[in-house]
């Protein structure tokens, strides 16, 4: 059996970690599930991170940057209307073969809100800046207009929300979405 590095078993725990807090948030993932899923013990794991929020931001960072990966990719050498379907399409593939990607997304928006209420701005402030970091990555394909960035940001959190609720692609809410968007109503639940 081939041994991992510790830098190897880091990234097992940070896709772990993303399965994990992705299905049940990050006050309902236990540190536990985590070590379970990578096959460590909860020792070692704490040997890699100082603890649960440290694997938690871990985890939303590697999500944000990922996404931001796949926008940029989808839009590299395009630009304007090609570039904003290409990435709402490359979105589209990403969350229909790797929802945990979207309901992490989703759980780090609640992490964040539930964070701030408690007086923790640490969550929100890595949050925050993964956030404009991918503002970035497509403000410059859809021709650094801020409506259209706006308007393409606004229309993929909707997408999730509705992805999220698991609306069927038949339904009505769907209608008013452009075509790329309307797309990812297609998803398979």
């Amino acid at each position: 059996m081939v041994r991992m590095s510790a830098e190897e078993r880091r990234e097992s725990v940070i896709r772990a970690a993303m399965t994990e807090f992705a299905r049940g948030g990050y006050h309902g993932t236990s540190t536990e599930a985590i070590a379970r899923r990578v096959g460590v013990s909860q020792p070692y794991l704490f040997r890699l991170f100082p603890g649960k929020k440290a694997m938690f931001l871990a985890a939303a960072e590697r999500c944000v940057e990922d996404t931001i990966r796949t926008f940029a990719e989808a839009s590299e050498g395009l630009h304007g209307e090609e570039a904003l379907h290409a990435m709402a399409n490359a979105y589209t593939r990403v969350i229909a073969e790797r929802p945990e990607r979207l309901m992490m997304q989703m759980q780090m928006y609640v992490a964040v809100a539930a964070a701030e209420q408690e007086g923790d701005h640490e969550f929100g402030e890595s949050v925050r800046a993964g956030w404009m970091r991918l503002w970035d990555t497509v403000h410059l394909p859809l021709g650094a207009d801020v409506n259209e960035t706006t308007t393409f940001l606004a229309y993929g959190m909707l997408v999730n929300c509705l992805v999220g609720m698991g609306f069927p692609p038949e339904h009505r809410v769907w209608e008013g979405l452009y075509p790329s968007a309307r797309a990812k109503g297609r998803l398979e639940h």
